[in-house]
């Protein structure tokens, strides 16, 4: 298929991920694709998701004072409704346009996407009577091309917003075994390690296939909310049949490692291969044996592991949970996003409302190699 040439390098860009995921994708989420052709030759494409928010979503069952409460209520009446997003808002990372430069310059790649995008909420308006209240493009490391078109964007009313980084891990050369990696850590983390590994005592981490994620949809899914519902602010759920999909398009290149306690599945992580780059995706677990068997570091130990005996280049962490992401050495790469409210006095402080629902946290880097100062 001509479009999965265009973005080969990127399988969350490529038409069996975008089919597991329009199959199930969150019930807030519509997707759809921007093909755009250069003399009848596909030069680039976008990926654009209709988010549907509501304050139910956005704010999770966390106890908040009542002034946070009243700043919450104020922003989900400005941001709830219908939004456009340029990107994949399940996903971290910039996995939402691709153009090739020897065929169209980005700056005309772009201005395609915006008259797309007017075309579509036009659509929306006409055929679904709702209105899109902004749009954004996500996410964009610091290095992106798309960032060096800052004028074209400002010209449209879009504003860049830092966002929370991306935590990213690279793989050492010298790695060659789990063990070289083990023996990188200094003292402290080292030791840090083997407890991790000790607490897990009899639980077992066992890849579950295709017809083992079907058996376990509903379970899976119950430890999958039991980690969602904990977060601050979220903007969607899957739905119970998320992870069978994605094992069902993405074959080989989708993962899921439950872990075991005697016959009980109390956690599990997933993972998605994407070339030299290991993506990190969904997790959960029974918080019953979280801490004290600490199933959330030993499966970032795991996917680590995974990412060195399958020599992959990257792995990338997302932006959750980065202080103890960082301990097992991963590093944050600044993100930014562009967004835009249709309203004109709103647009000029949406900037400030986006540092208010992603606010920056305070946490601490971990230094955890011997060779790090």
């Amino acid at each position: 298929m001509v479009w999965d040439r265009v973005v080969k390098h990127d399988i969350l860009l490529q038409t069996a991920y975008l089919k597991a995921l329009e199959n199930a994708s969150p019930n807030n989420i519509q997707l759809f694709y921007v093909g755009i052709f250069n003399d009848n030759e596909l030069a680039g494409v976008a990926i654009i998701q209709r988010v549907q928010l509501y304050l139910k979503d956005m704010f999770r069952l966390t106890k908040v004072s009542c002034l946070k409460d009243f700043f919450q209520n104020i922003i989900s009446k400005v941001v709830k409704g219908n939004i456009l997003v340029v990107g994949n808002l399940t996903h971290t990372g910039q996995h939402g346009v691709f153009f090739n430069s020897d065929r169209m310059p980005l700056q005309e790649c772009l201005n395609l996407i915006f008259l797309a995008l007017d075309d579509l909420r036009k659509q929306i308006k006409e055929n679904q009577q709702k209105k899109i209240r902004a749009i954004m493009f996500k996410d964009y490391f610091e290095e992106d091309v798309i960032l060096n078109e800052h004028a074209l964007f400002e010209k449209n009313k879009f504003s860049k917003v830092s966002v929370q980084p991306n935590m990213m891990m690279s793989i050492r050369a010298n790695w060659v075994s789990n063990n070289d990696y083990i023996k990188s850590f200094n003292k402290k983390y080292r030791d840090r390690y083997k407890r991790a590994k000790n607490k897990l005592d009899t639980i077992k981490p066992i890849e579950l296939d295709l017809e083992g994620i079907k058996s376990q949809s509903q379970r899976l899914h119950t430890l999958y909310l039991n980690v969602s519902n904990n977060a601050k602010f979220n903007t969607f759920f899957l739905p119970d049949n998320h992870f069978y999909n994605l094992k069902l398009e993405l074959k080989e290149n989708f993962k899921l490692f439950g872990f075991y306690l005697n016959e009980e599945l109390i956690g599990f992580y997933t993972l998605i291969l994407n070339r030299n780059e290991l993506e990190t995706y969904f997790l959960g677990y029974d918080e019953i044996h979280q801490y004290p068997n600490q199933l959330y570091l030993n499966m970032l130990y795991d996917m680590v592991k995974f990412a060195i005996e399958n020599k992959f280049q990257t792995v990338v962490f997302a932006r959750t949970a980065m202080e103890i992401k960082s301990s097992v050495g991963a590093i944050p790469k600044p993100m930014e996003v562009y967004v835009k409210h249709s309203n004109d006095f709103l647009n000029s402080i949406l900037k400030q409302l986006f540092k208010f629902m992603d606010p920056t946290q305070k946490w601490e880097v971990r230094h955890p190699f011997k060779d790090e100062v």
